[in-house]
């Protein structure tokens, strides 16, 4: 039986990292695309994807909605799942044969519905408001057993009309006092507008992280020896997480430097500013999402280096420095480490490799590993525009 092949779209590094071991827990081949447009040459060029597993919020000439509904058209016979942490779709709004899930995700749920819809063909969409309506149906009691309401029931119904009353009341105080206070009704809707959005964005944020949080999780312990090795692995992830967001924050969240970015990752194991790293290299402004996926790339690096590389013993260096190509509008990144013990290809793939790889990908770039007895070399080859445009 030939293998299931599963395209997978999401633009975040560790959330898609983390959807690639869902769909390869299920029993299927994971397929990697950071955006909708890879995701269709993808579809374009090979006929063997059984199923598109898709967020929704993504950069690029379409969303993940859209993308379905591309998919849909043109592949009928290919199975959808869209996920998000900021939009709930109806099911009036997506493709016909898909399903929807929230982030962060419910992975024992989602297994069982990859598997099924796979394995068990076109699935029949139920309405969500069929179930509330069959369960009133059950409950609903029949004419003749409807009792006279109680004196309780009575003195309840009673209660909450004055409750109406009151806060309807103190609706028209609220606009007396605005009026009062000069506060123009225009001007108010427009600020609670501009704070819905706010709130909006907000919630969007910090579902997004906790994604990523439960991501980093999940991956550290799944790659754990112990449980020792799987908490600090945790730890030292998400305080990367944290000081990525805390370089944002500063600017708030538009482009970031890239220098900044590097030393801000390295800074802490630089153990009493000896001068373990040499960093060097144009700065240039970078985006949120470049900021991210760099800092938990050097984090991975970082970690690796003082556990087994150079930074190992005291007399190692890592060197950093990149170029830019302006001829050919691309950056070259190198981290070479030296002066530290031989180096020994690993016999696993971890999830720091992993993130390490698929970081290239993230910034339609490649990614290259050098296992050098003098030294490890990463080399992280890029075009600007996935740097430095807008995500």
């Amino acid at each position: 039986m030939p293998p299931t092949n599963v395209l997978v779209v999401e633009d975040e590094l560790v959330l898609r990292m983390r959807a690639v071991d869902i769909v390869e827990d299920a029993g299927f081949i994971a397929i990697e695309a950071v955006n909708a447009d890879e995701a269709l040459s993808i579809l374009e060029s090979r006929s063997d994807i059984s199923l598109l597993f898709t967020d929704i919020q993504m950069p690029g000439s379409m969303d993940g909605l859209k993308l379905a509904h591309a998919v849909h058209r043109r592949w009928p016979a290919i199975k959808i799942v869209l996920v998000s942490g900021q939009v709930k779709v109806s099911d009036k709004d997506r493709p016909a044969d898909s399903r929807f899930f929230g982030k962060p995700l419910e992975v024992k749920q989602i297994i069982a519905e990859l598997q099924e819809m796979v394995g068990a063909g076109v699935l029949a969409i139920v309405p969500d408001v069929i179930v509330p309506s069959v369960i009133e149906g059950v409950l609903k009691p029949k004419p003749e057993a409807i009792q006279p309401r109680s004196i309780s029931q009575e003195n309840l119904t009673a209660e909450n009309d004055s409750l109406r009353l009151l806060l309807e009341q103190a609706g028209i105080d609220a606009k007396v006092l605005l009026a009062q206070a000069g506060i123009d009704a225009k001007e108010r809707e427009a600020a609670d507008k501009l704070q819905k959005l706010i709130l909006d964005e907000m919630h969007h944020r910090i579902k997004n992280t906790l994604a990523t949080v439960s991501a980093i999780a999940s991956q550290s312990l799944r790659n754990a020896t112990s449980l020792q090795h799987g908490q600090q692995a945790i730890e030292g992830r998400l305080v990367a997480l944290g000081r990525a967001h805390d370089l944002l924050m500063q600017v708030s969240w538009a482009n970031a430097s890239l220098l900044q970015t590097v030393r801000g990752a390295t800074e802490p194991y630089d153990s009493q500013g000896v001068g373990h790293f040499s960093i060097h290299g144009p700065d240039l402004g970078i985006t949120s999402g470049a900021v991210i996926a760099l800092a938990m790339t050097f984090n991975e690096l970082c970690t690796n280096t003082t556990k087994f590389g150079a930074l190992s013993v005291p007399t190692g260096r890592v060197d950093i420095g990149w170029l830019v190509d302006d001829e050919k509008k691309r950056l070259r990144l190198t981290w070479a480490e030296k002066d530290g013990p031989t180096v020994q290809t690993p016999t696993r793939r971890s999830f720091g490799t992993r993130m390490m790889g698929s970081l290239g990908q993230q910034l339609n770039g490649q990614v290259h590993l050098a296992y050098e007895p003098s030294g490890f070399i990463y080399t992280l080859d890029v075009p600007l525009s996935s740097l430095t445009a807008s995500a």
